[in-house]
């Protein structure tokens, strides 16, 4: 009997994700007969599920709150996550007849073409707004958009000041300021939201310029206030499932290939396939 190639998501809390979605309409349009799972993996517990599976599995989406130890446990990373220190992907390499693990961010990427999608091609001045695993690829997407000043904006300063190493090391200027400080900030051209959906913080004190942008990381519930709040002052607002969608992509790519840069057959076709099945 032929094992199914598995692959899955994992992360705390997982039932809201749309990532099977995505990626089973992905291997079907690809005529792949791969089975995509959700789990709950609960903090601190990566490396003991991964260690709990066998050679059937072929990779894993990475999401809050592993995004950290999944860095520490692949055995290489890609340049992103090098920069970012922060890997959302693992594929599982059984070629040489061992288990290599190779970690790859995509989040950077489905940060920058989500962006794209609105026709935000650039913005010199990028605030992002939070300070965990997925505010580092957001300061090194600001980068890829050219931006010449990240200001991050944490409810905890202490634990933000690392983003500006992330900053050096992706060629971008980043300063810290305290939520409470918001207003403080100067006139931002591309927001990026990266707190979960279940914090309503309001953005309405966060000056913008004209027809500034608002990327809401966060999809579920979506409108989320946020986005509502900021599209009522005419702001351009981008869901992060548009996000998500475009960094499962290159995630089909390594999973399929190994390579987030080795398109897929037909990959346009597989890309319209998984925007509509999440009504992109």
């Amino acid at each position: 009997m032929t094992s199914i190639t598995t692959l899955a998501v994992v992360g705390h809390p997982i039932g809201h994700s749309l990532s099977p979605v995505l990626h089973q309409a992905a291997y079907q349009e690809l005529g792949l007969d791969w089975k995509y799972l959700t789990v709950d993996v609960q903090p601190g517990e990566l490396s003991k599920f991964i260690d709990s599976t066998d050679d059937t599995l072929r990779g894993l989406s990475v999401t809050m709150p592993h995004k950290t130890a999944a860095l520490e446990i692949a055995d290489d990373i890609d340049l992103i996550s090098e920069q970012t220190q922060s890997v959302n992907t693992l594929f599982f390499d059984h070629s040489s007849g061992q288990c290599t693990t190779h970690g790859f961010n995509t989040d950077v990427s489905g940060i920058v073409n989500a962006c794209h999608d609105v026709g935000v091609v650039s913005a010199r001045h990028v605030a992002v707004i939070g300070s965990g695993a997925t505010a580092s690829s957001a300061v090194v997407a600001a980068a890829e958009l050219g931006a010449e000043h990240v200001s991050v904006i944490a409810r905890n300063p202490q634990k933000a000041f690392h983003l500006e190493q992330v900053g050096q090391r992706a060629g971008v200027n980043v300063s810290v300021t305290p939520l409470s400080q918001i207003e403080d900030v100067s006139p931002v051209d591309l927001a990026i939201s990266t707190l979960p959906g279940d914090i309503e913080q309001s953005l309405h004190l966060l000056s913008r310029t004209p027809h500034a942008a608002l990327l809401d990381v966060a999809y579920s519930p979506w409108p989320s206030r946020r986005g509502t709040e900021w599209a009522s002052s005419g702001g351009e607002v981008i869901s992060g499932l548009r996000m998500l969608a475009h960094q499962a992509l290159i995630q089909v790519r390594i999973f399929v290939h190994g390579n987030p840069f080795e398109k897929l057959p037909n990959e346009e076709s597989v890309k319209r396939a998984m925007f509509e099945s999440v009504s992109l």
